[in-house]
């Protein structure tokens, strides 16, 4: 489960755009570093550009080694400090349960959807759904935990993985 695809399933009448381009959410995402008095430096940049263009949650390591095929010095600090600056910017999700990065849906409106991630092939799909989030939240609230994070990830089998299982059944 080197890397996993990514994809949405959300309203999208929550009053913003969604860049149609890598080179569209690049620019955005410069702009919204720019106006939060952040630098969305070369390395950031690149970074955030192989996890748009790979369209699919990607491991650090792969990522590294998509690094040194344009800067063949670059150690997995450099990936790391880029992802983390990635991450608290709201331009990424970090997918615990396979230990992986994928770009936010919404890039620059990070709304800290659900994410749903295939136990079988790794495949994510963000949920955007406001009314069951806040209600999931409140239910482990009342419950007397605190959640240790934004991310809420769900584990399952994804709709390819299900029809190759009853097919092979």
């Amino acid at each position: 489960m080197k890397n996993a695809s990514l994809t949405t399933a959300h309203d999208h009448d929550h009053g913003h755009a969604h860049p149609a381009t890598p080179e569209a959410a690049l620019a955005l995402a410069e702009e919204y570093c720019r106006e939060r008095g952040e630098k969305l430096t070369p390395i950031r940049r690149k970074v955030l550009e192989l996890l748009l263009n790979s369209g699919r949650a990607t491991k650090a390591y792969s990522l590294l080694d998509d690094m040194r095929q344009i800067h063949p010095g670059s150690a997995p600090p450099t990936v790391y400090r880029a992802l983390d600056f990635l991450l608290s910017a709201g331009l990424v999700h970090r997918i615990e349960s396979i230990n992986a990065f994928t770009v936010c849906h919404d890039l620059t409106q990070c709304q800290h959807g659900i994410l749903v991630v295939c136990q079988q092939c790794g495949n994510v799909t963000e949920l955007y759904q406001p009314a069951l989030r806040q209600a999931l939240v409140a239910q482990v609230e009342e419950s007397g935990y605190r959640l240790a994070s934004d991310e809420i990830e769900l584990k399952g089998l994804c709709a390819a993985c299900q029809a190759a299982e009853k097919a092979n059944s």
